[in-house]
Formats: C-alpha cells, structure tokens, sequence
C-alpha cells in the first residue's frame, strides 16, 4: 500500500473509537446486534493495531467483518481495510450534512452499564489530567469510591478544581430514591453520608491555598442524572432508571464539539442549575 491511511484508521477516529477500551464497547455493542455468541470476540490490541496499520495482506475471518461492517453502515470489509477515500480524509467543513459523527450530538460511545463504561474507561483515564471536574448525581461513587483519595488530593493539590454535588443523605428525594430501589436499610443514605464524609477529610487535610478549590453542596430533588463534566471537553452521563439501581444503567460518553449545539451543553446546563440550588456542605 501507499502512504495513504486505510480506511477504517481514519473512521476510528472519526468516532473517536481509537483507543482500544472504547473500540472494544463498540465492537461489542455491534455484535450484540449482529449475533450475540460474537460479544466477547473483538481482536486483541494487537490486532487492531495491524488491522489499522494496514499490515493485512488479507482481510480478517468472515465474523469480524460482519461486525465491522455493521459498526460502519454502508462500507463494505474491502472498503474498510482499503485506502481512505479522499472525501473521507479531508475533512469536512463545519456544519456540512456529511459530517460522519453529526446525527451522533457529541456522543462518542454508549455503554449497558456503568460497569461497562469503567471497565472501558477507567477512572484514571478520566482524571488523572484534569483541570476542573464537576459532578452531580447520587452517591458520586465515580470519584469518591473508584478513585482513590490520595490521587484526589495530589490533583487538588497541584491545581485541579473539583465541585461535587451530592443528593442530600437528609432529604426527602433520595429517601423516595430508595423506596423506588427497594431498600429498606437506608442504603443509599449512609452510602452518600460516607462519600461526602470522604471529601470533607479530604478537604480538611489540602493546604490552605488549595482548599477552596475542592466544593461539596447537596441539593434535594428527584435525581434524574449522574453528570460528570470534564475540563469542559468531557461528559459522562448516566440516567436513573425506574427500580433500578444506578450501576446497572446505561452510561453515555460525550465529547463537545467545537462546531455545533450537542447534548454536552443540554447536560452541562442541567448541573449549573442545580448547582445554583444547592446547598454547600
């Protein structure tokens, strides 16, 4: 082959699909459609590398190319593992209706659940590199319980921004919360009362020039999203669904797009306003 990047390179990354973690949730998320004994066969990392790298001398066995080809409607296997087309490479000016990714509003991956996404995107992922972090939802377990305090502390510390905003562990919403779950052992309140606790210690112990840069606030209302916001590029959103618990949800993943309204804003709006009725702890 010519320099000229294969296809399937350049629509990975279109979709923002590159990383192996995200790659391997779409893959299975296609299969699930096309057969359901194909979830779990993605290649390895390996493998994708050769796939994208255009080392191939032939194409991959028939099952992950139906696969693929249902990841990428309207582009058959040879397509996909041939040169780019020049209309695909060159990107499209804004607001142009061929845009690959624009019916998609800024979402970049969804995941059947929250153990899903986190075993695709790890919390390291997220926000080892922060610069400001904002989240709202339940129990925030995200941050509070699957990132561990000290690294909390080094970012806060070294100049990252966290504002969390809790459902109030005292009101009425989130004890409807735990009728609506089935608990009867208040659950989902000492949960929340332990994870507000965790960033109060935490907070106590930051320098004196850094403490205000870690906020806790609780607000008491139905909780319809947990909404994590990221260095305002970022939103992972998961909604609450009817008696259900949180961490068998759907988990979305949005990247803001520089070029167009998409839901980012729609979420991002949804946490500034709750903040601004919240309560500080």
């Amino acid at each position: 082959m010519s320099g000229r990047p294969i296809l399937l390179q350049i629509l990975l990354r279109q979709r923002q699909w590159h990383r192996y973690g995200l790659f391997r949730a779409a893959y299975d998320d296609a299969a699930r459609r096309v057969d359901r004994d194909l979830v779990g066969t993605a290649p390895s990392r390996a493998q994708l590398h050769r796939w994208t790298s255009g080392e191939l001398k032939r194409l991959p066995y028939t099952d992950h190319c139906r696969v693929l080809e249902h990841m990428f409607p309207g582009w058959t296997a040879d397509q996909l593992f041939g040169p780019c087309p020049d209309d695909v490479l060159t990107p499209p000016a804004p607001g142009d209706a061929r845009r690959p990714d624009g019916p998609m509003a800024d979402v970049v991956a969804v995941f059947p659940t929250r153990a899903d996404f986190t075993g695709a995107v790890p919390p390291y992922d997220l926000f080892d590199t922060a610069a400001d972090i904002r989240a709202v939802g339940l129990s925030l377990n995200l941050i509070c319980q699957q990132y561990p305090d000290q690294r909390l502390h080094g970012l806060i510390e070294k100049g990252t921004t966290l504002r969390c905003l809790f459902l109030d562990p005292d009101g009425e919403a989130i004890r409807a919360r735990e009728r609506e779950e089935g608990y009867t052992d208040h659950h989902l309140i000492m949960l929340t009362r332990l994870n507000i606790e965790v960033l109060s210690r935490l907070r106590a112990r930051l320098p004196d020039t850094a403490r205000d840069r870690l906020s806790i606030a609780v607000y008491d209302e139905t909780v319809r999203f947990g909404i994590v916001l990221v260095d305002d590029t970022t939103c992972v959103v998961q909604p609450y669904l009817p008696q259900a618990r949180g961490v068998d949800s759907p988990t979305l993943l949005l990247r803001r797009s520089a070029e167009r309204p998409g839901l980012y804003n729609t979420f991002a709006r949804i946490y500034t306003e709750l903040w601004e009725r919240s309560r500080p702890v």
